[in-house]
């Protein structure tokens, strides 16, 4: 009678232990996609904001590195076309600055012409910069002079506030920036102003920054006077802004798209309405990619509760066996595994929405800067959680229905022996 009672009493904990590994793969399986979409999801929200945001609509762009040419010029031209407001040329290339000590850092400059900047970047990042920008002439077409790069020069440059606070520089101060470690090639600037720098998690933060006329940098990195530049008046990219009536008018601003391509029709043209059509496609192309990801370990999780239903039911087939044999309906007894499937999957799924939670949250306090940046975007949608949790739910009932079948098909009087 002892060793029955210890046999007994082992079977109870084998068969607890089988239910909370059970928990446990299908918490696992869960925590995965909340992780993964919460976060991406997170990341995705947050750049299509930045892009509904922006102060431009149009972008003029093309392949490989400051290949729009002729930027001052175009920028004139576009200028031209009806509804327009702004039209801002930006070069973005890695220099170095040397600061009064004759330290070096390597920073990313921005040439930009600074009347036709500002209206074209979002509210959000206009607040981090003075306003106007304290960078000498407004329009950089004095010192371009049609092309010759022959007109005064203004020497003024503002920097960003990480790099100021690193440098010790203020207001003032002067900074040799070079287009390489040799001080020799760099010229001398005056400190202006310094800005603010906006989060990013899509691409690396230009924490050391500054910027300059667009027309200096040109001339300071090699692509500005025609004779000597690979790309004469070179810049990355130009960014248009048009009025509110056209901004908000498909058609309107489709209409100064194509004036637009007319005058560059090498380069690409695109507002950013197709940046943010391309931008969600790509994001439900990732939800999609984690889900696939996901579903290897929902299909472990759940076929391992499948292997626990139906160990159960061989462990109770001689209790399933008395129950039918007194008349009780077949349904009752599948119900009842069907409805322990589904409790061991419930638990589960929530275990695993805080195992996800948690993950998320630790990476978003002691993780590296960019995984930080990431994790603290992530947005936790009651609706796609209760859709995990439900569909984890509605596929454990596939499991108990293998089990339930298994446990109707026992031979009554087998089952008794």
């Amino acid at each position: 009678m002892k060793e029955r009672r210890l046999s007994r009493g082992r079977a109870l904990r084998h068969s607890r232990l089988q239910l909370a590994l059970a928990v446990a793969a299908i918490a696992a399986a869960v925590s995965l996609p909340v992780v993964l979409i919460s976060v991406g999801g997170g990341v995705s929200a947050h750049e299509l904001a930045n892009l509904q945001s922006a102060g431009s609509q149009i972008v003029v762009s093309t392949s490989g590195l400051h290949s729009i040419a002729q930027s001052h010029t175009l920028a004139q031209q576009i200028l031209r076309i009806g509804s327009v407001t702004a039209a801002s040329p930006i070069l973005s290339v890695a220099i170095d600055a040397f600061n009064a000590t004759g330290s070096v850092d390597p920073v990313l400059a921005e040439g930009v012409i600074p009347a036709e900047f500002l209206p074209t970047v979002s509210p959000v990042e206009r607040a981090l910069f003075p306003s106007p920008l304290p960078l000498g002439e407004p329009t950089d077409l004095v010192h371009f002079d049609n092309g010759t790069y022959g007109g005064p020069a203004n020497y003024s440059v503002i920097i960003s506030t990480p790099y100021a606070q690193h440098a010790n520089l203020t207001v003032g101060d002067r900074i040799l920036l070079a287009p390489s470690p040799n001080p020799a090639l760099g010229v001398e600037y005056n400190i202006t102003g310094v800005f603010g720098v906006p989060p990013t998690v899509i691409g690396p933060t230009g924490a050391f920054a500054v910027m300059l006329p667009l027309s200096d940098l040109q001339v300071l990195t090699g692509y500005g006077p025609a004779a000597t530049s690979p790309v004469p008046d070179g810049s990355d990219t130009i960014q248009v802004s048009v009025t509110g009536a056209a901004a908000t008018h498909p058609a309107a601003l489709q209409n100064v798209v194509d004036a637009i391509q007319q005058l560059v029709p090498k380069y690409s043209v695109s507002t950013l309405s197709q940046q943010v059509q391309q931008l969600e496609a790509a994001s439900g192309v990732l939800t999609g990619f984690y889900v696939a990801l996901s579903s290897v370990g929902l299909t472990i999780g759940l076929l391992f509760l499948a292997l626990v239903l139906l160990r159960r039911v061989e462990s109770d087939r001689r209790s399933i066996g008395i129950r039918r044999a007194i008349g009780l309906p077949g349904r009752m007894i599948a119900s009842e595994i069907l409805r322990a499937g589904l409790a061991i999957s419930v638990a589960g799924a929530l275990i695993g929405i805080l195992v996800g939670w948690a993950v998320v949250e630790g990476l978003a306090t002691w993780a590296t800067s960019t995984v930080q940046e990431a994790a603290q975007l992530a947005i936790f949608s009651p609706v796609v959680l209760t859709e995990i949790a439900l569909g984890v739910a509605g596929l454990s009932l596939l499991a108990g229905a293998l089990a339930a079948r298994s446990a109707l098909r026992l031979e009554i009087g087998e089952a008794l022996r």
